[in-house]
């Protein structure tokens, strides 16, 4: 038997796979596009199948497609759905920049699938009604990022928060010395840094929550241009109720086609959001790095769970590993975003050109951000160690707690104090209680530590 077998499209004949489930179009794009051998994510891939199997369903109740041929489309969605033949999507990123060729070849193999089962069905005609890749492509690009931000992102964020805040609570007894510029500042609670971790990631689940009613705001009816042309003027209500249906999500048509298809705004806020989140990341991450160097000659103040041997050369050394993991996602979100900026200002007249790689970059930041949420809470901030006897010597003697004298000795005079206790390396409260009149258990008073991360005017 031969390797291949012959398929023809509006173009002609071409050789394609006896095995492949896919026909004419997108060999030719496989053909036309060896880029970088990476095929568009397979959420997204599953995303257009769900709009195929929404299709399907809806031209049959609109009277458009006949039931026989509407079930068979439905149930080869559904198997691409399920994930059973992730293998027949090949076609590379950087392809056609409407995702024209993906659309195909989820056509080409569902109608591959139908016509198995016995239906006469048509990639174009049946599989494509009411649809061009114009909306079908941007909605499967808000449909695909939405499912992962609630399914993946969002979860992990969740836990992530959770882990903080319970090692919050857990060390909300350890004072610690505050620092800003890496210099020595006033202290704080560990429970309070901390906190600040948890409200940062809160607040970058708010912006993706916000982010995500436009992002379920769908294309789906708007067609070639945006004027609904070859769609029944039901169909973009009647996909959207049925996508929510099979999702979860509260999916609306967009309120303009037009806007849809020109542009990619909603997708462009997703990413920034993304980016924002790796900034809070990557300083969560940061600090952990800090605080566990050493663990002799750097701050030592915690020690993070011990994952691999750190070196090659130096027996027993060990790095923080997943923060440095976490850094590494990070950036990457970051120059990820970069091209999806430019991606989504690529929006000429009626239709954004860079589909593909709006969809790459999305779901690329998203699965970085959601794996690495889950490896900080589990493999750093719930297992690290507090090494309080190396918080408490520094704390001790941290001239910057004459801070707290301002307002009973004044600024200059409390400068002086910090500046001798400093260059003598004594104990601010013995530097104190020679160049004031204020005697130890004032001093002691004015000057706890723990008292101190309460804030207010010390009395």
């Amino acid at each position: 038997m031969s390797d291949y077998r012959i398929e023809q499209d509006s173009m002609g004949e071409l050789e394609v796979p006896a095995s492949a489930l896919y026909g004419a179009q997108t060999q030719r794009a496989v053909n036309n596009f060896p880029v970088s051998g990476q095929p568009m994510p397979t959420a997204f891939i599953h995303a257009i199948a769900r709009i195929k199997l929404a299709a399907a369903r809806v031209n049959r109740d609109l009277g458009l497609l006949d039931p026989p041929r509407a079930e068979a489309i439905v149930a080869a969605a559904e198997q691409v759905i399920a994930g059973h033949h992730d293998s027949q999507f090949p076609i590379d990123i950087f392809q056609t920049g409407s995702g024209t060729s993906s659309n195909m070849n989820v056509n080409e193999v569902i109608a591959h699938l139908a016509t198995r089962e016995g239906q006469d069905v048509g990639a174009n005609d049946h599989v494509n009604m009411g649809q061009s890749s114009n909306d079908v492509v941007p909605t499967a690009i808000h449909l695909s990022a939405a499912l992962a931000v609630q399914s993946r992102l969002r979860p992990a964020l969740v836990h992530l928060r959770q882990t903080i805040d319970a090692r919050a609570v857990e060390l909300d007894g350890v004072v610690k010395t505050g620092r800003t510029h890496l210099m020595d500042a006033m202290p704080l609670r560990l429970g309070q840094e901390l906190g600040g971790w948890s409200s940062q990631i809160g607040q970058a689940i708010e912006r993706l929550d916000s982010a995500m009613v436009r992002l379920c705001r769908l294309a789906q009816g708007g067609t070639a241009v945006g004027t609904g042309i070859n769609a029944h003027p039901e169909f973009a209500e009647r996909m959207a109720r049925d996508l929510s249906d099979q999702t979860g999500l509260a999916l609306t048509p967009n309120d303009s086609f037009f806007a849809s298809l020109g542009s990619q705004d909603a997708a462009v806020e997703l990413s920034g959001q993304l980016k924002g989140l790796a900034c809070v990341v990557m300083k969560i991450a940061n600090d952990l790095r800090w605080m566990n160097s050493g663990p002799l000659a750097g701050l030592g103040e915690i020690e993070l769970e011990a994952l691999q041997p750190g070196s090659s050369i130096m027996p027993g050394k060990v790095n923080p590993v997943i923060p440095e993991s976490a850094a590494q996602a990070a950036a990457q979100v970051i120059g990820l975003d970069a091209a999806v900026t430019v991606a989504g200002q690529s929006g000429n007249f009626q239709l954004n050109v860079m589909l593909p790689l709006i969809a790459h970059n999305l779901h690329t930041s998203l699965g970085l951000m959601s794996n690495t949420a889950w490896l900080l809470a589990d493999r750093a901030i719930a297992t690290f160690k507090v090494r309080e006897a190396n918080l408490a010597e520094p704390l001790s003697r941290n001239p910057i707690l004459v801070t707290a004298l301002n307002s009973v000795i004044g600024y200059n005079a409390a400068a002086a104090i910090a500046k001798k206790a400093y260059q003598a390396g004594r104990p601010i409260i013995d530097v104190a209680q020679e160049q004031t009149g204020l005697s130890r258990e004032e001093l002691e008073r004015l000057l706890d530590p723990a008292a101190l991360t309460r804030g207010g005017i010390p009395q």
